[in-house]
């Protein structure tokens, strides 16, 4: 059995989980995925660590160990989460990767995000409505459950997170692995792979997804999570 411990991205909660949280506990994995405190504008990335920390101190430490998985903005809590539990892998989906001593603030200019968009609509069309999540994130989720995914959103992170620098030197031990979701109009596909490249140093683990793989793909993400979670021969 092997813990995974899971980190929302901006504006979420742990229940975008829920789906993958199900099918891994089916293979008798454990899983945690908490809320991460919202609307306190001071807290700070170590605060979501914490959260996240607090909850993994709930469940019985799992023979198999633990692997620690981050969301979007949450790829700048999941590093930490898995440096102080000494985590066996980390695995980011669709994935601001952070860079040590960036704050997230700086990582749209720093990633040449809004060039990477500008390519993605130039080659595919424009693919984002910045006044529609539906459209942009939850455009592959069954309708029913993108509505209530939309519902849920919530202030968070906070000013303070955003404005602190990533506080690692370095990655932790923990084998990384990259999901890149090809269907994304958030975070452009290509920028994906030169994140999972140049910051990383992998080659991403690719899922014909949307943003959200988590509620579209929850089967697909699972087992790429377990495959991610295996150690290798």
């Amino acid at each position: 059995m092997t813990g995974f411990a899971f980190v929302h991205g901006a504006g979420d909660t742990g229940w975008s989980w829920h789906l993958v949280e199900a099918a891994l506990r089916a293979h008798g994995h454990a899983t945690v995925a908490p809320d991460l405190p919202a609307d306190d504008d001071a807290l700070t990335l170590t605060d979501y660590r914490d959260a996240v920390l607090a909850a993994v101190a709930d469940v019985r430490p799992p023979p198999g160990g633990w692997v620690v998985v981050g969301h979007s903005y949450g790829a700048f809590t999941a590093p930490l989460v898995a440096e102080r539990l000494d985590a066996d892998a980390l695995v980011l989906v669709a994935a601001m990767v952070p860079a040590p001593g960036e704050r997230p603030d700086d990582w749209w200019e720093h990633v040449g995000y809004a060039e990477a968009v500008e390519r993605a609509a130039a080659t595919h069309g424009p693919v984002q409505d910045g006044d529609d999540d539906l459209a942009t994130f939850f455009h592959d989720v069954p309708r029913a459950l993108a509505l209530e995914a939309a519902g849920r959103v919530r202030a968070h992170p906070s000013p303070a997170s955003g404005s602190t620098p990533w506080p690692l030197d370095a990655w932790p031990r923990a084998r990384v692995t990259s999901v890149v979701c090809t269907r994304d109009r958030f975070l452009p596909p290509d920028l994906q792979r030169r994140l999972a490249r140049e910051r990383l140093g992998v080659t991403g683990v690719e899922i014909a997804g949307g943003h959200c793989p988590a509620l579209s793909r929850p089967d697909e993400l699972a087992a790429v999570l377990e495959a991610a979670a295996r150690v290798p021969a």
